[in-house]
């Protein structure tokens, strides 16, 4: 594989820092700090997140480095929801076990909604009710491209002047509600990855021990057995977050 100026890419890990925890500040850590900083949080914000894969973890936990005071986590797999609760302290909602993600964040913030929303998830969103069954059916006849429950659902609930900040990626998509972002007054941030800009800060919140995003590690192979690596991770086998290869 050829990778024009790599050199350009490279940082040193300092001292002391395992392994594991260098190398996903490559990757999740990255993309979840940079989605968390562009909600401009401000201290006791609440911040909701769609998607707790390895991404998804990642903005959590960095929305609570920046001063968050709630951070509610929304998934389908038990094990990820886990993994929220239990690694970075966020509250969770199944969204297959409640009737309208909704009403259900409505609750939880007093009506008001989150002060900023974020979408861990993107094109390949899962779902539930008609609206789930109207993409899938567009997306199998070739209609469109995306399947965007994740990315309707974070800009309707998001509290009026408030952020939504995109990390998922889409490409064409329907029955996206503009009017919500704008009668609401919603801040729009997205963009890939800028993990260069970011990576002096991250190595220092690791190195005072605030971040250390290892536990994404659910799964470790050697490179002889990527395929299957790659495969588990795609199909979110036997509670995988990230496959780790060792030479």
């Amino acid at each position: 594989m050829r990778v024009p100026f790599a050199d350009n890419d490279c940082f040193k890990a300092p001292e002391g820092l395992p392994d594991e925890q260098v190398l996903f500040l490559s990757d999740a850590a990255p993309t979840g700090y940079m989605g968390a900083d562009f909600c401009n949080i401000q201290r006791g914000d609440v911040v909701a997140v769609w998607g707790c894969g390895g991404v998804g973890l990642m903005a959590q936990k960095s929305a609570f480095l920046m001063g968050a005071e709630r951070v509610i986590a929304i998934d389908r797999l038990p094990e990820r929801l886990q993994m929220a609760r239990e690694h970075v302290g966020s509250e969770t909602i199944n969204y297959t076990e409640v009737d309208s993600v909704l009403e259900v964040l409505k609750e939880m913030t007093g009506g008001r909604g989150p002060d900023a929303c974020i979408d861990a998830v993107g094109m390949e969103a899962h779902g539930t009710g008609l609206q789930y069954a109207y993409d899938r059916a567009k997306q199998l006849t070739f209609m469109h491209t995306d399947r965007g429950q994740a990315l309707r659902e974070a800009i309707l609930t998001c509290r009026k002047g408030g952020t939504l900040s995109i990390l998922g990626v889409y490409g064409v998509m329907d029955k996206f509600p503009v009017g919500a972002i704008m009668n609401k007054g919603l801040t729009v941030r997205t963009a890939q990855q800028h993990g260069q800009a970011y990576m002096d800060r991250l190595l220092a919140h690791a190195q005072k021990g605030e971040l250390n995003p290892s536990f994404l590690a659910t799964h470790r192979f050697s490179l002889e057995e990527a395929p299957r690596g790659y495969a588990m991770f795609k199909h979110k086998e036997d509670g995988c977050v990230r496959s780790v290869f060792v030479p």
